[in-house]
This record gives structure tokens, sequence and C-alpha cells, in this order.
């Protein structure tokens, strides 16, 4: 496997010894949120629900599913104190939206972190339409499959952020573990 060794210098916060682009470029923390938003039109209900969350002031990439190494989880409002209206943030994100009336949706992240903090764990997306299942006990399992199907091992620790909403004109859920490089 070829890894980037280029070494960054000459940028405001970056030492003289460099720092590789693979560093650069792996997030430290991680903070996860939900929102709902509602509107009669569809794209306004997710601006509501992303406001919701707290992450409406990013430009949001989607990314895998991806827990990564060594990775601090912090609290929404210290994640988003880190970051910059406008600024490109990787987020892994489940997202529903419609519009059929009285419905119920959800969005859940799940998480398996496993107990090396040297290894990566898993975050699963999962959205849908309710009903009898705990959607977000599922989240939990889908992320702990993909780390023992990888590792062969049981993660230390499984949780997840659930958003469900009952449907009203539109209405998004979102769900999403938010990197911060």
């Amino acid at each position: 496997m070829n890894r980037i060794n280029t070494k960054i210098t000459g940028i405001h916060g970056i030492s003289e010894q460099g720092i590789s682009m693979n560093d650069l470029l792996t997030p430290k923390k991680i903070f996860f949120t939900s929102g709902t938003g509602r509107h009669e039109d569809e794209l306004v209900s997710f601006e509501l629900a992303l406001r919701d969350a707290g992450i409406e002031k990013f430009n949001l990439v989607t990314v895998s599913s991806i827990y990564p190494p060594g990775c601090e989880e912090i609290g929404v409002d210290k994640g988003v104190s880190m970051l910059n209206p406008g600024q490109i943030v990787f987020c892994v994100m489940a997202k529903k939206t419609s519009n059929e009336e009285g419905r119920e949706i959800f969005a859940s992240i799940g998480s398996a972190v496993p107990e090396d903090p040297s290894l990566n764990g898993y975050l699963s997306e999962y959205s849908g339409y309710c009903n009898e299942e705990d959607v977000g006990s599922y989240s939990e399992e889908m992320a702990a499959l993909m780390l023992e199907s990888a590792f062969g091992i049981k993660p230390v620790r499984t949780f997840n952020v659930t958003e469900k909403a009952v449907v009203k004109d539109y209405t998004t859920v979102v769900a999403a573990a938010v990197l911060v490089l």
C-alpha cells in the first residue's frame, strides 16, 4: 500500500518539520448530532433539519463509514465551535425525507469502537420508515458487524444517534457523525 509521504511546510500552524498529507486529512475529533426539519418545500425541510442539528453553516461532504483510529469524541457545541462557516466538513450522514403525512421516519448513525485505539472503528448509516424495530440498536449492530468482520474482534463500545419524526408537509430527519480534522 502506497502512502503519501509528502511533507507540508510554510503553512500557518504547521511546524518546520512538516506534517504528512495522511496526518492532515485524518480526523482527530468526531461529534454526533441529529435534527428534524418540516416545510412545504423539500429542500427547505432538509436545510431546517441541518439547522436543528447545528451543522447548516458548513459545506458537508459525505464519506463512508470509518470511525478514525484514535479519534476523540467531543460534544456538538465544542465541535461546531472548531469549524468555520463555509468550511468543507466531512461527515457520515443518514437522511430521510418524506411527504407521506402521518408516517414516522428515522435516520440513525450507529457506532462501534474497538478497544485498541490504533484500529479504526465503524459507523453505519440507516434510515427509512419506522416499524416495530429498534432502529438505533439495529444501526449499532450493523456497525459492530462491520468491525467484527474486519478485525475478528467485538467492539468495546457501541452507541447510536437517532432522529425520528412524524411526517407533516415535507419532513426531513438527519443523523450525522461529523469529522473534525
